[in-house]
């Protein structure tokens, strides 16, 4: 019955109406997939024989002392991307087919998701360097089994996570305070994870430990999702009896403020746009991450990395600007909306949200003034100039949003578009150039001045390039209809 619902897959695959821009998308997504294999191979070989000859140490013990963070990252981004296929169940609970067998043909899809094998081949790969360089065969293959599973755990811990966001809130508290324990050295987190995980390596049968957590997860999985199994419930998101909601000051602004106000409660009332604004949050630490590595020292990563940090809000929520309205959109183009008024209102709300995140970028100046400076610019071309071209790339966004749907990524699928993907040129690689060059030959002040003034400049003559955008928006209006149209 699995390969029969297999083969069902691959043929919808096949047969909807969007199968270029799918098959696009796949192609780049597995070249995307591959290049990560290449580095999780590369990784295990460069980790393995770095530690063995350079720091003379135990590569598996040192691997071990990390296992915690690599698995905390894992559960996190599973949490944010990695979605449970309920879509494709849907049309086969009116059928004669066993609900064990679909239950079970749900949670064993999981594991097909590149985020869930992903991780392995760097385990694979690195156990079978250790069984070549003299460990011993059955503590790494208990090391592998009992890391593995472990791992494989969180896809379980994901579907639990499921609509539980005070749960959620609360988790990412503990793991950030055991964080900051670390990093702060007042508990050696590090040391009690090489242990824990090392433990597998010295004795074996620790493995079935992981061996039961992993079955006793399955069952408990299988359970939950059984009993909310069902047409009208567990697969729908939960509705609430609807409450008015007003920002009275932004009444005063006409169909700008309107629309600014609808997008902010659709952001506080949907778990999808929550995640908009969560990655945006999250995107402020972006140059926490970064900035130690001696590739962002030079001027043109450092202006890529500001241009993260102060935008966001800007690239998460700016370039799905039509997406989130797909469920209404058809009924939008029969009436007698502004189509400026539509743009304007999602472009002062990215900006209102860039400027404070600039503000917020303020944090950087510990580190030295020159880096919030080179943030300030990026901030101020991201409003003048990033936010427009955001836009203008939303007009061959033919991207459908289901807000009722019960998934966590932003979108069912996501198009390919030359035209969207050209337009990166002025907001990235541009001010990366200008920077670098104008750095180079007349020092930092110099720098950062020319990207502030690229961004003023944007900003002036911001209503020439709205009635271009707006024109661009007008040409492709009818098949972005029939794109939203297509449940394909």
């Amino acid at each position: 019955m699995f390969l029969q619902f297999l083969r069902l897959e691959i043929k919808s695959f096949f047969r909807g109406s969007s199968l270029g821009i799918n098959l696009a998308m796949k192609i780049f997504r597995f070249i995307g997939i591959l290049y990560f294999m290449v580095c999780l191979v590369g990784g295990a070989f460069g980790a393995f024989f770095y530690i063995q000859e350079e720091m003379h140490r135990d590569p598996l013990q040192v691997v071990s002392r990390f296992l915690l963070a690599a698995w905390a990252v894992d559960l996190i981004a599973k949490y944010i991307w990695q979605e449970m296929p309920t879509q494709n169940i849907k049309p086969f609970l009116t059928l004669n087919i066993s609900k064990k067998t679909l239950v079970n043909y749900l949670l064993a899809k999981t594991f097909l998701s590149f985020f869930s094998w992903l991780n392995s081949l760097f385990f694979i790969t690195f156990c079978i360097i250790a069984l070549f360089n003299g460990h011993t065969v059955a503590g790494v293959l208990g090391w592998f089994i009992g890391v593995s599973l472990l791992f494989y755990l969180n896809n379980f811990i994901n579907i639990l996570f499921n609509g539980k966001e005070t749960i959620v809130v609360a988790v990412g508290c503990v793991f950030a305070l055991v964080a900051g324990l670390a990093y702060y050295q007042v508990v050696p987190v590090l040391d009690y994870s090489g242990r824990l995980f090392y433990n597998f390596y010295e004795r074996p049968y620790f493995a079935v430990v992981s061996l039961m957590l992993f079955a006793g997860l399955w069952k408990i999985c299988f359970s939950h999702i059984r009993n909310v199994f069902y047409l009208d419930q567990g697969l729908e998101m939960k509705k609430e009896v609807g409450k008015t909601e007003n920002i009275a000051f932004l009444n005063k602004y006409g169909a700008i403020g309107t629309f600014i106000n609808n997008d902010i409660k659709m952001m506080k009332r949907n778990k999808v746009t929550k995640g908009i604004i969560w990655g945006s949050f999250l995107f402020l630490f972006y140059g926490m991450l970064m900035f130690t590595s001696p590739i962002y020292k030079t001027p043109a990563m450092t202006m890529f990395m500001g241009l993260f940090v102060t935008g966001g809000f800007q690239f998460l929520f700016g370039q799905r600007v039509p997406a989130f309205d797909s469920s209404y959109y058809p009924l939008m183009m029969t009436l007698n909306v502004p189509y400026k008024e539509y743009l304007k209102a999602k472009w002062w709300l990215m900006n209102i949200v860039t400027a404070a995140s600039v503000v917020l970028a303020l944090c950087y100046a510990y580190f030295g003034w020159e880096m919030y400076l080179t943030f300030l610019a990026a901030g101020i071309y991201n409003i003048g100039v990033n936010s427009q071209f955001t836009l203008w790339s939303g007009a061959y966004n033919k991207m459908q949003i289901d807000l009722n749907s019960k998934e966590k990524r932003f979108g069912q699928k996501n198009s390919f578009n030359l035209k969207a993907l050209l337009l990166l040129i002025p907001k990235m690689f541009l001010p990366m150039a200008v920077f670098a060059l104008v750095q180079h030959f007349s020092g930092i002040t110099a720098g950062v001045i020319s990207i502030a003034i690229m961004g003023l400049a944007g900003f002036l003559i911001r209503e020439k390039i709205f009635d271009i955008i707006v024109k661009t928006y007008k040409v492709e209006k009818y098949s972005t209809l029939e794109a939203f149209k297509n449940k394909d």
